[in-house]
């Protein structure tokens, strides 16, 4: 029997902070499609309820406690992640956080931890995800995907968001530069820039009447976005449909940019 054009059978995907939010509709999107999957993140009580909400696509799914700042604790959970595996498709670096503050109040300290999460984690975790496909391509088993989660924050000016932004526009610089750099070795690099989208995280700012009005009129879709906008994306990233599709940067956002 044929695969279908999406199908991802054989394939795995790891997905930092796949444990909730858009990490979580990643990972959905490619269990839907009979991909394996293996989710970093902090917190091991939402890794376990990740899981559970993985399991009933039968796929094998995987949780690691990361913190993606740290260099050694990134080098071991890709290690365990092979370990369990045996391999990596497809490596989608989406942990990150917010924060910061009005520019100038703004102190060294807020900013270089929202670098640290949203830069230096990237910077880790895709690091480590290319060694592997690299070294996998010159033993003869080319391919791969590398996703960063960058924000339409990348292309907008935000008062008070210069950290969080200026994180976000240097993921599009450095998927663009991997597409280039890893193509020889038949990888694709692309980033995917959410809009508004209400996660456990963004829920109560999304459910503020102020922030509503000031807001939504302006989204052509009418509504805030979920983490289940992200399962399609992931699903065609990882597939061989994507194969030929690199340094490219795919907005989320019902249309709220254009």
């Amino acid at each position: 029997m044929s695969k279908g054009l999406f199908d991802l059978s054989g394939k795995v995907a790891l997905v930092t902070g796949g444990n909730g939010g858009i990490g979580l509709g990643f990972a959905m999107g490619i269990a839907r499609q009979g991909g394996d999957v293996c989710i970093w993140g902090r917190n091991a009580d939402k890794n376990r309820d990740a899981l559970a909400q993985l399991k009933p696509y039968g796929t094998r799914c995987h949780a690691i406690s990361c913190d993606v700042v740290d260099e050694t604790v990134v080098d071991q959970a890709f290690a365990e992640t092979l370990e369990e595996f045996g391999r990596v498709d497809g490596c989608f670096a989406n942990a990150g956080v917010g924060g910061g503050g009005r520019f100038d109040e703004l102190t060294l300290a807020q900013w270089r931890r929202v670098m640290a999460v949203n830069l230096d984690g990237l910077f880790l975790t895709l690091r480590a995800a290319a060694r592997h496909m690299k070294a996998r391509a010159e033993a003869g088993d080319a391919g791969g995907r590398l996703i960063g989660t960058s924000s339409i924050g990348a292309k907008l000016g935000m008062v008070g968001g210069e950290a969080y932004a200026g994180s976000k526009g240097a993921v599009l610089s450095i998927m663009k530069g991997l597409a280039v750099e890893y193509a020889r070795y038949g990888v694709t690099a692309n980033s995917v820039l959410p809009g508004h989208i209400e996660t456990a995280m963004t829920e109560e700012t999304y459910q503020s009447e102020k922030f509503h009005n000031a807001i939504m009129p302006r989204v052509p879709a009418r509504r805030w976005g979920t983490p289940e906008d992200f399962e399609g994306i992931a699903a065609y990233l990882m597939s061989d449909a994507s194969q030929y599709h690199t340094g490219d940067s795919f907005v989320i956002d019902g249309g709220f940019i254009i």
